[in-house]
């Protein structure tokens, strides 16, 4: 009878003989855990509670992406363990043969699973306390906060990162042992031979898959506040999308895919050239077993580039929104206050007068300023295409006017006068915190004759606005400043909220990224178990090295290429929807961002065909 205790002997021993099989999953599974546990190091860490306000934004942020990092390391684990158990099925099937018991076989499969759960445990959470200074610096510096950090121990964390993760590798554990019960002996010698047929290539589907991703597209790059589309489905219109999305990238990957490689089948010029027919026929062979993995890759892959990308583009463009809508470093209503002289770019003393509007049944408040404090001002700005107003004519400028949903006005009445708006800009020309979104420019006659009480501001420029955060509360404390508005303190708000998403998309993102990644390798890891008896064919009837080596390149790279392509037109797609939404630019961010995921991208392909071409060597090796 076997023991218990030999069959844990036996499990430790069968895991060092397939470390190198298990090496990429438990490297995966441990930065999963790593990032994870920092996750939640963060979430109680003494560094961040001292920082009060962004204290609860930082934890609440960490705890929603805490969750969504468990969810998804769940499904990769388990998605990964099938993997492995599909091909340890003959192993299985030879304990049960040997006339060891299907309650033995099973709990050595479980003993084997905790004991990598329990080692990538032990290893992530070190890892993570390690690297939990170095992520909390990179977030610090994301945030542009100075502040010194050290390491910290958090048992909460501990405690946390064991519980999800021992439950995730118990019930992974348990799948493997319900491994034995679920297959007869002859399924489980055969698990590893069992193909599909090749699929014929259908055009209609083929069809039906690029009509639905550009159906998907189409509505994606609708204006949200002007189409019918929109006014049709309502809250319906994204999940509509999405669905087409999915449905477009399993038909583009089982119908389309497959048109394209019969099609080249079929070209004898190509198809007989070196092992092109060899490539062709594996690809369409197992095509229907890839399509469904190919299409989650895909749907993953424009999940983490249209996230990360946008969360990029509005860190990269923080700046640049603040001082849309705060174009002077400081501005109050109120006197003139000491400030260095040795810092000061630009002052300038701004005089205006409230008038009140009635639109549409509603009362608003304008303010006014002459012509020669615009043109003073905008000059200064370097504005250009600037109006000269005349008696009765004005100008107007909003610095929220969007001609999707802003209405558009055509005059307004100054003391019982109507006066027609000659020209509209949609930028600030001074702090909107401090002198309100929308102001008019009379001429300096008209400007004198307003009825209406003079308000006086102090709009100031200095270098290096960033750094300028000391002198922006002592201002801001002062007695005699009213409506005071910073630059400095609005972009030191935007960049720790958009650094703070950006340091949870980016390391979220490179958790999808190496899990997608590893799950196309342990897939082409399995066909190369599969398909070494072909090679060792091929070998022995004189094909070169070089030739065998180009077809596994050429393989892989369709594997690899087509979900990442797919990804990438679905994420460049959703971005242009979000850049068009919110009148961003996000072209550069986005490029950026795209260039990285295909560059780690890549890394992972050449590990896959380095890792294919091992096993197939491997295989060379032992028969001669």
């Amino acid at each position: 009878m076997v023991t218990s205790i030999t069959l844990f002997d036996l499990a430790i021993k069968n895991i060092q003989r397939n470390v190198k099989s298990y090496a990429l999953y438990i490297g995966t599974t441990i930065f999963s855990i790593v990032i994870y546990f920092t996750f939640v190091t963060l979430k109680y860490s003494g560094d961040i509670s001292a920082l009060e306000e962004t204290s609860k934004q930082i934890q609440g942020i960490m705890s929603a992406s805490a969750f969504v990092l468990m969810i998804f390391v769940a499904i990769f684990i388990i998605y990964s363990n099938s993997f492995f158990m599909k091909k340890r099925k003959k192993e299985v099937a030879l304990y049960s043969l040997l006339g060891v018991r299907k309650r033995s076989i099973g709990f050595l499969l479980f003993f084997e699973n905790m004991v990598i759960g329990v080692l990538s445990l032990v290893v992530g959470i070190g890892l993570g306390f390690l690297l939990s200074r170095v992520l909390l610096s990179i977030l610090m510096k994301l945030m542009n906060m100075d502040m010194i950090v050290g390491f910290a121990f958090s048992m909460d964390a501990v405690l946390n990162t064991l519980l999800v993760f021992f439950i995730i590798f118990l019930f992974t554990s348990l799948q493997g042992y319900r491994v034995m019960y679920q297959f007869k002996l002859i399924d489980l010698f055969h698990a590893e031979k069992k193909g599909e047929e090749i699929p014929k290539a259908r055009i209609i589907p083929a069809i039906f898959g690029v009509g639905a991703l550009a159906g998907a597209y189409w509505l994606a790059l609708q204006d949200l506040l002007t189409s019918e589309a929109w006014r049709t489905l309502g809250l319906a219109m994204p999940i509509v999308i999405i669905a087409l999305t999915v449905i477009g990238s399993g038909l583009i990957f089982h119908s389309v895919l497959v048109y394209i490689l019969s099609f080249l089948q079929k070209r004898e010029s190509w198809a007989w050239k070196g092992l092109n027919l060899m490539t062709v026929s594996q690809l369409l062979y197992r095509i229907r077993g890839n399509a469904k993995t190919l299409t989650i890759i895909a749907i993953l892959s424009a999940t983490t580039i249209t996230a990360g990308g946008a969360v990029f583009g509005i860190y990269y463009n923080a700046e640049k929104n603040v001082l849309e809508n705060a174009p002077f470093t400081f501005m109050w209503e109120g006197d003139p206050m000491a400030i260095d002289a040795g810092v000061i770019e630009h002052e300038d003393t701004v005089t205006s007068k409230a008038i009140r509007v009635t639109e549409d049944g509603y009362e608003r408040e304008y303010s006014v300023i002459n012509q020669s404090t615009f043109e003073r001002i905008a000059d200064y700005l370097e504005w250009t295409d600037l109006h000269v107003v005349k008696e009765g004519e004005i100008l107007m400028i909003d610095a929220f006017y969007d001609e999707r949903w802003s209405f558009k006005q055509e005059s307004v009445v100054i003391d019982e006068k109507e006066h027609t708006i000659v020209k509209q800009y949609d930028k600030a020309l001074l702090n909107t915190f401090s002198f309100g979104s929308i102001t008019v420019v009379v001429t300096d006659e008209e400007y004198r004759s307003i009825a209406s009480d003079e308000r006086t501001f102090q709009a100031v420029q200095v270098e290096d606005y960033k750094n300028q955060l000391a002198l922006s509360e002592q201002l801001e404390a002062s007695p005699v400043s009213e409506n005071f508005s910073s630059a400095t303190k609005d972009y030191k708000e935007s960049i720790e909220a958009f650094g703070s998403l950006l340091f949870v998309g980016s390391f979220l993102g490179l958790v999808f990224l190496v899990a997608t990644g590893s799950i196309i390798f342990f897939k082409m890891m399995t066909e190369a178990e599969e398909d070494k008896e072909k090679y060792a064919m091929l070998h022995k009837l004189g094909v070169s090295t070089r030739e065998r080596k180009r077809t596994i390149r050429n393989q892989v790279a369709v594997i690899f290429t087509a979900p990442l392509v797919l990804g990438l037109i679905h994420g460049a797609v959703a971005l242009t929807a979000f850049s068009k939404l919110f009148m961003m630019n996000l072209f550069v961010p986005v490029v950026l961002w795209m260039i990285a995921y295909t560059v780690i991208y890549t890394i992972y392909y050449f590990v896959t065909v380095r890792g294919f071409n091992k096993t197939i060597q491997q295989h060379y090796m032992g028969e001669s």
